[in-house]
């Protein structure tokens, strides 16, 4: 079952929505490691960049995009870093997935990403959920863990907690709003299926073909996006008015 269907929906949407007329746009993909987004965003014709940390991380990507017979830039860097490494307004849209959990500094990082896009353009967040972490800790019989996942200013639910950093939709939107950004969309990634027994799709497409609809139905109902494992939210950075680009 592909997990990533509602993230690749939304972000088609979003391309859909910002692309230019020739159809092709400058992608920045901060912490886009061996280039799991990268690749396939470059073979629809988008020019990609990915920054990231890890030099092995850079160097599988390399390898990755030559199979594909695409192209793609690596650059070795971190998210604060964006606008030194790449200036101002590089780029139409800029992903930034599983990132802002582990930055030291996640308000810092969020000005960065701001810095980076255009106007008119879109940043692409996914983190991870507090709640769900909290649903999924109580369901595993960890009771005093998931009240600490609720209660913690971080959503961490101890010493053990390989998670530095969560975040609810609240959280989330003001440190967004904070940067500068509106805030487009939020949805939820992953609420049914990291729920449903694997055994319950094991051999049978139709029922991983209904898991994934639900899915898409979910990610954006008010209540059970909430729920999600990760939160994924597209901001906006509006152009100045008169300026004639729309976002």
């Amino acid at each position: 079952m592909n997990r990533a269907a509602v993230l690749w929906d939304a972000l088609q949407g979003v391309l859909d929505r910002i692309a230019p007329a020739a159809g092709h746009i400058e992608v920045v993909d901060v912490g886009g490691g061996t280039g799991g987004f990268a690749v396939p965003l470059a073979e629809l014709g988008h020019r990609v960049t990915v920054v990231d940390a890890n030099p092995d991380a850079l160097a599988a990507l390399e390898r990755r995009a030559a199979e594909s017979g695409v192209k793609v830039r690596a650059v070795q860097g971190d998210a604060v870093d964006l606008p030194d490494l790449l200036g101002p307004g590089a780029a139409d849209l800029v992903l930034c997935h599983s990132v802002l959990e582990f930055v030291d500094d996640p308000r810092a990082a969020m000005a960065a990403l701001t810095a980076t896009v255009r106007p008119g353009g879109s940043v692409s967040l996914l983190v991870a959920g507090q709640v769900a972490a909290a649903l999924h800790r109580a369901l595993s019989g960890h009771f005093d863990d998931a009240r600490r996942v609720l209660t913690d200013p971080v959503g961490r639910w101890g010493e053990g907690d390989r998670m530095p950093r969560r975040f609810t939709r609240e959280t989330l939107s003001a440190l967004v709003r904070d940067a500068g950004l509106r805030v487009s969309e939020l949805q939820g990634v992953r609420i049914f299926t990291d729920l449903v027994p694997s055994g319950l799709l094991d051999g049978d497409a139709g029922s991983a073909d209904a898991l994934i609809a639900l899915e898409s139905v979910a990610a954006v109902h008010p209540v059970l996006r909430d729920l999600a494992t990760q939160l994924h939210l597209v901001a906006d950075l509006v152009p100045p008015a008169g300026s004639g680009r729309e976002p």
